[in-house]
């Protein structure tokens, strides 16, 4: 999917303004947002200049592919060109990124990480490494480019920088076809280069081919988090994502030379690539000597990567650790700290089975950033589901700042979960509440993610089940609305969940199995989950290809938004309003249900107990029969 495909003769490009409209008018279309005003300079101004530079090369029948949308994720780029190689008359790319920048330097020696005077947010992700990331990325995902490796260039473009000089230490990184960069003062060469790829022939047909290939399926996390810790990198970083990695492999190496200390926060919305970065950087640390481990506060997840990751070899699932385990951590003991799903640290570590001498009243937040030279948080504010959770990017960083610490924080904007789909992650927060003054709006129809509505839980789980029988996985979750009985004596669970006349059981406590369910912490990716029903403790941090959410008697539809009601929901958590006052309830069930509605890859069938939600879901969703 593309924003704009047209070639550099288009005459919008003699008209900036006009240009820009009608990408702001797609992009609201398509996605149901609002370029900001960088970005809509980005294009006033860069995209004309590339259109005079295919002229001046000769190249004006090149197909231009304006804002790219790459396949399963959110992130965009700029340009990708498609045309006819000159040599071979093979289908020939060049995915190109634009930069206004007039300068750029080294951020503290790091070539891979460059500073940008006058730009805000802080340290960016060299050029070159952002267009080959999105060269691989391209070559991983997009079938057309299968086994057709000399198909994709790439180059970043500083078409302001008039001075060489002044990027020179862009050029520290590799050099390949798929990294290449010029300046606007090196605009002759950039035409060579571009007519070295791309013949002066029209490129409508090789447009249309990766438009319309098929997408090789997503590499989720758990198949392949082994070879990801013991052998080699999986997954292919793109953007802020590798901007986080860098940043951290720079800082360890700083902290040893200078013997200094940093604190790391990446935040990120659900399957913005949290954990690939957490897996991508406990692989890397470690292959290079350094030490490094892995935590969480999720009880499921920890043991799950600790099965995978580590079936072959138990000194690796010796990397996977809890929060909780960092009251008597030498200070500094570690190179890294990997704190995947931060958002649930908590308070304080000590629980009823802590030792007298350390009930002490310590934070956990200090515990962690203590531990280690380079403490890295990653975290989703809108995952704290329960009481006593304090992760969010304020608390972290104000108590840092406190030890005198700086913080740097990477803001990751891309979406991998739901089909790439960034239109459904804020619908569901439109939906729920969650967006800052933005009512709830109708689902529009999104190739990427499928949603659909279940009249009745036997329909729910029919639909997921023709979903399991085409060779898809699928779970069903629901609110905490039900009781939650330990298992029969006999050693079969007790069907709970009950509506009208459908049953079925919680997912089940033990950590051992339990006839066809799997233990508790691995209910999400064994084979048997599907029989049960899982709630947000067991369903956090994970993903499968369908996800079947039943909305409880606890978030019903009136007067044209949800609201809580907190006599239906039997957490026990949430049972004192002393600890959880009636506000924090309504924002954590809310948290809650955002949680359960994305663990999706590729669609959601949603089903409410109330008939007056149900309704009111039909109207905002269009759902297949």
């Amino acid at each position: 999917m593309t924003l704009l495909r047209t070639t550099a003769d288009d005459v919008r490009f003699s008209q900036p303004d006009s240009l820009v409209e009608q990408l702001l008018e797609q992009m609201m279309f398509s996605t149901g947002r609002k370029a900001g005003q960088p970005e809509q300079n980005s294009w006033r101004r860069s995209l004309p200049t590339l259109a005079q530079d295919l002229r001046d090369a000769g190249l004006s029948d090149v197909e231009m592919l304006i804002e790219y949308h790459m396949p399963l994720t959110s992130q965009r780029a700029d340009v990708v060109l498609a045309g006819i190689h000159p040599a071979t008359g093979a289908p020939s790319y060049v995915v190109v990124e634009l930069k206004q920048w007039t300068a750029a330097y080294a951020f503290e020696d790091s070539s891979e990480i460059v500073d940008v005077p006058g730009m805000p947010g802080g340290p960016k992700l060299n050029p070159i490494n952002q267009v080959r990331g999105y060269c691989d990325y391209l070559a991983d995902f997009a079938r057309v480019l299968e086994n057709q490796p000399d198909a994709l260039a790439g180059v970043a473009y500083l078409h302001n920088a008039n001075d060489p000089a002044l990027v020179a230490d862009l050029r520290a990184v590799p050099i390949d076809t798929r990294g290449q960069i010029f300046t606007g003062a090196e605009r002759g060469k950039f035409h060579d280069f571009l007519r070295s790829r791309l013949a002066p022939s029209t490129g409508k047909t090789v447009a249309d081919m990766l438009l319309k290939s098929k997408v090789a399926p997503s590499r989720q996390l758990l198949k392949v988090a082994a070879d990801e810790v013991k052998n080699r990198p999986q997954f292919q970083l793109l953007g802020n994502q590798q901007l986080a990695v860098d940043m951290v492999l720079h800082q360890v190496e700083q902290s040893r030379i200078a013997n200094s200390k940093r604190v790391i926060v990446v935040t990120g919305g659900p399957g913005s690539g949290k954990s690939v970065i957490a897996l991508e950087l406990l692989g890397e640390i470690a292959r290079h000597g350094r030490d490094v481990l892995h935590a969480t506060g999720s009880r499921s997840f920890t043991q799950t990567l600790r099965k995978v990751a580590g079936h072959r070899d138990t000194r690796v699932q010796k990397m996977f650790k809890y929060f909780n385990q960092f009251m008597t951590a030498e200070t500094n003991g570690l190179d890294v700290l990997i704190m995947d799903e931060a958002h649930r640290v908590r308070e304080t570590s000590v629980d009823r089975y802590t030792k007298a001498e350390l009930r002490t009243g310590r934070p956990q937040v200090d515990e962690l950033i203590a531990a280690a030279r380079v403490p890295v948080f990653l975290l989703d504010e809108h995952q704290v589901v329960r009481p006593g959770e304090m992760g969010s990017l304020e608390q972290i960083s104000q108590y840092a700042k406190s030890l005198g610490l700086e913080v740097v924080h990477i803001a990751l904007e891309s979406q991998f979960r739901c089909g790439g789909s960034e239109e459904y992650v804020q619908w569901v927060q439109r939906l729920l509440g969650l967006a800052t003054k933005t009512a709830p709006t109708a689902w529009g129809v999104d190739p990427q993610f499928q949603l659909e509505v279940a009249d009745t839980p036997w329909d729910l789980e029919r639909r997921l089940q023709e979903k399991l029988d085409e060779g898809y996985s699928a779970r069903m979750t629901a609110g905490y609305c039900w009781p939650w009985s330990n298992a029969n004596k006999d050693g079969t669970l007790v069907p709970d969940v009950e509506i009208g006349d459908w049953k079925r059981p919680w997912n089940s406590k033990s950590d051992r199995r339990i006839g066809d369910a799997p233990p508790s912490a691995l209910w999400a990716t064994q084979e048997g989950g599907f029989d049960q029903v899982g709630c947000v403790y067991t369903a956090q941090g994970f993903e499968y290809d369908w996800n079947g959410v039943i909305l409880g008697p606890d978030l019903v539809w009136r007067d044209g938004r949800f609201v809580t009601v907190r006599a239906a929901n039997k957490d026990p958590d949430f049972r004192s309003r002393t600890k959880v006052s009636d506000l924090r309830f309504d924002l954590l069930l809310r948290h809650v249900y955002k949680v359960l509605l994305t663990r999706g890859m590729v669609g959601a069938v949603i089903y409410s107990t109330d008939e007056e939600t149900r309704e009111a879901l039909h109207l905002l969703i269009s759902s297949p029969s």
